[in-house]
């Protein structure tokens, strides 16, 4: 049996709301496993990190990295490599190549591998964007998608013996239970995510959509609170046409729902390909996707937000569907000595998650 840990850096949970919004909202916990097993991180090891790590992405060479990662994510991704220290970083999408760079500055001296459609060197004629010298570039015309790559090959080539030495990052867009199962295959055992949508939302079925369950199946316990009403005048439906008049990410019932009570994915179906590719799928396949997800995987963790909106001013993203922020609302005084108070709203969102296979085992 292959264990997985997984690192999300999507959609974050929640762990302050009311009964109400508790029950009817699918909410994700800091750390899940069903085993008992957690992070090894606290809070404050976070709140360290950050402290290291603003005047690091103060340097950053893409100053605005439009469409690509913010600083919630780029921090994410950079205490999580700084802390597993990988022998090897395996990146699916690097745009302008931020990301690359993230991971440059939490290992400096470790080979990275990138996958993107696009070369980073492209966005060079039109502006700002990062090439590292030491990246093995499957990009371009020599791009390869992640699932088709001989990965073998790839791995003796950098000469890894232990695959828990290695770190994958998926920011490519794709449906998450897809590039699990190729990770898996793989042998691959720390995953991170960079886009976890939450239920209704995104272009691609993500882990957050996929531990959306009622609380009455037995793998309710992964996300306590999962399922949604699409009832009009259900609890859930008012609260959700409340936050709406304050989020501009929030959405209500109409929204969420598509034809026959289809909450499940975005709308019934399983997207892929950003939102190129979309597969209609039952409740029942939703269930079935759920369950093998909750078998592979070893620990589930979401990046909470850096701070809470009243401090980075943030209108876009309901903090409902949240964690409790690494600098809570009210601590102005730490926001400022962290520097965080130097960064733009619009920098901030969180939608990330990470993984971990504990036992090889090749998924067919």
């Amino acid at each position: 049996m292959a264990w997985v840990r997984v690192w999300d850096m999507g959609s974050i949970l929640v762990s302050n709301l009311d009964t109400q919004i508790q029950f009817h909202f699918p909410i994700l916990m800091d750390f899940i496993s069903k085993h008992g097993k957690t992070v090894e991180w606290t809070s404050k090891d976070l709140l360290r990190g950050l402290e290291e790590f603003v005047p690091i992405y103060e340097t950053r060479p893409i100053k605005n990295n439009m469409y690509g990662m913010g600083f919630d994510h780029s921090f994410g991704l950079w205490f999580i490599a700084r802390w597993l220290k990988p022998d090897l970083m395996i990146e699916s999408g690097a745009f302008k190549g931020h990301s690359t760079w993230v991971l440059r500055q939490a290992m400096p001296d470790k080979p990275i591998v990138s996958l993107s459609p696009r070369h980073p060197e492209k966005y060079l004629k039109k502006g700002p964007a990062y090439v590292d010298g030491n990246c093995t570039y499957f990009a371009g015309k020599n791009f390869v998608d992640f699932g088709s790559l001989d990965w073998q090959s790839v791995i003796k080539k950098h000469g890894i013996e232990d695959l828990n030495r290695v770190l994958v990052f998926f920011d490519d867009h794709q449906n998450e239970l897809k590039r699990l199962k190729q990770a898996l295959k793989a042998g691959f055992r720390h995953l991170v995510f960079e886009d976890n949508y939450d239920t209704g939302t995104g272009d691609h079925y993500s882990f957050r959509q996929i531990f959306s369950i009622p609380e009455w199946n037995p793998m309710y316990f992964m996300a306590p609170g999962g399922g949604h009403s699409c009832f009009k005048d259900s609890d859930e439906a008012r609260i959700r046409s409340r936050r709406k008049e304050f989020w501009e990410k929030a959405m209500d019932v109409e929204e969420l729902c598509g034809p026959g009570e289809t909450w499940w994915g975005v709308r019934g179906q399983m997207r892929d390909d950003f939102n190129h590719s979309n597969k209609v799928i039952t409740y029942a396949e939703h269930i079935k996707n759920s369950r093998f997800v909750e078998s592979v995987l070893d620990v589930y963790w979401e990046l909470p937000p850096v701070a809470g909106p009243s401090l980075t001013h943030q209108t876009r993203y309901d903090p409902a569907r949240a964690s409790s922020p690494i600098v809570e609302d009210g601590r102005f005084g730490l926001f400022q000595r962290l520097g965080l108070n130097r960064l733009k709203a619009s920098l901030h969102t969180s939608t990330m998650v990470y993984s971990h296979q504990n036992h090889h085992q090749e998924y067919h």
